[in-house]
């Protein structure tokens, strides 16, 4: 599929919640803003989005179509960024409207990148290791005219991890004839990864927390609770942090279903179990809870980091936090965010909450350009610098206006991608 327009149908773009809800939230924003017209009927749209046969050998000899995609939404601010996931439910609406995300994520955080979303229709969990590494690698071939370090940079997402990403970098360095590893973030650090990427998303979550406890004078101490959605790479990592700042994690959750203490999870040995069983089913050191159950716990501090369209309107009014930190792309749904903000619930978006993750690969990509290689240390120093200078402007930009955090993150980034895009005009 080349560039897109209206003809399509809307049935192609509008098949996934999350896809609704974010058009909702931009049109909410633009309204708020009085954006351009026409500024807004080009961010309506994705600039390309390209969906592709993935046809391999798997191992039991037979051969078996994959359907891929990747979508292009803005590219005003610079090249396109954007994970690339392995899902069973990846399609052409959901890819879309992740890569409408990152576009305003990217432009929110101020970051020279656009906006951009991949992804499989497959379930990895049930794929042998050398069926993955022929999956992505006949994807990367079919998508290597679209991707490139000046073009459009992958990156790891659900599903997928370094390795997918030092396969995406071989493959396309074999079709080009020498080494790119600019080509994708999130690789392994020897073959040009950056130090701090694996947990950057996590901690990006932790720093916003951080400052948002700073803005409502609340402890992040031994009394604070925290309760975490989705135990995997983003709410794991944020999990270490919160407990390693003083806090107390009481709850997680993953496939599996939720596990809850009311005097603290030891996460080390609950991370050796789920490395040594993959899920925390199981698990003795607490009660089991559903995930739907998890999301009403009691709590001081909220970290939904699994999937979107969770927190929604028939839940939103059995939440009991003071903050919720969205790990996950559109947990939150429109509705929700009206009883939420009625609650006085304190938000931090998804474009601001987990832009830790998008912000590294973006270092990884200058480190690579630039045959120059920062510590741990200086990668989390520039990260926090961002992170919470990203936090202020938004909460800045809330206090002025009178509105909503999210509101507020949308306005911010859609503020700046409107001014970059009318400076450089329109053509033809």
């Amino acid at each position: 599929m080349g560039p897109v327009g209206h003809d399509l149908t809307k049935s192609e773009w509008e098949g996934s919640d999350l896809f609704r809800n974010t058009s909702k939230l931009f049109v909410h924003a633009t309204q708020q803003m009085h954006l351009d017209p026409n500024i807004i009927e080009r961010l309506k749209w994705p600039k390309r989005a390209f969906v592709v046969s993935v046809p391999i050998r798997l191992d039991d000899n037979s051969i078996r179509t994959f359907i891929g995609y990747r979508v292009q939404h803005n590219m005003t601010l610079g090249p396109a960024k954007g994970g690339v996931r392995y899902h069973p439910d990846v399609n052409l609406s959901e890819t879309t409207a992740l890569a409408m995300l990152m576009t305003f994520k990217c432009a929110v955080v101020g970051l020279p990148l656009g906006g951009a979303k991949g992804g499989i229709r497959c379930d990895p969990t049930k794929m042998s290791r050398n069926e993955l590494q022929r999956l992505t690698r006949r994807y990367t071939s079919e998508i290597a005219h679209l991707i490139g370090p000046t073009k459009d940079i992958p990156a790891p997402d659900i599903g997928t991890d370094q390795q997918t990403m030092a396969w995406m970098m071989d493959t396309f360095s074999q079709e080009i004839g020498f080494t790119v590893p600019d080509v994708v973030t999130g690789k392994p650090i020897e073959i040009g990864g950056s130090l701090g990427r694996t947990d950057a998303t996590g901690r990006g979550v932790v720093y916003c927390i951080m400052e948002a406890a700073k803005y409502l004078d609340m402890p992040l101490d031994e009394t604070t609770t925290v309760v975490v959605q989705g135990f995997g790479k983003v709410g794991a990592s944020a999990a270490r942090k919160m407990a390693k700042i003083g806090c107390k994690v009481i709850a997680i959750s993953d496939v599996a279903g939720g596990i809850c203490n009311s005097k603290g999870l030891d996460l080390d040995a609950l991370c050796d179990y789920i490395e040594k069983n993959k899920t925390s089913e199981g698990f003795t050191e607490g009660d089991r809870v559903t995930n739907e159950e998890l999301l009403e716990l009691q709590c001081d501090i909220l970290i939904p980091a699994a999937v979107s369209n969770q927190i929604t309107k028939h839940n939103a009014d059995k939440i009991k936090c003071k903050i919720i930190a969205e790990g996950a792309n559109g947990p939150t749904n429109i509705d929700a965010d009206l009883i939420i903000n009625d609650k006085n619930i304190f938000v931090i978006p998804d474009i601001v909450a987990n832009a830790g993750g998008v912000t590294v690969s973006y270092f990884e990509w200058v480190q690579g350009i630039q045959k120059l290689f920062w510590s741990e240390k200086e990668v989390n120093n520039r990260l926090w610098n961002i992170m919470s200078d990203t936090f202020r402007r938004v909460v800045h930009t809330a206090e002025e206006h009178k509105i909503d955090m999210r509101t507020a993150a949308y306005i911010s980034g859609i503020s700046k991608l409107s001014r970059a895009m009318l400076l450089r005009g329109f053509w033809p």
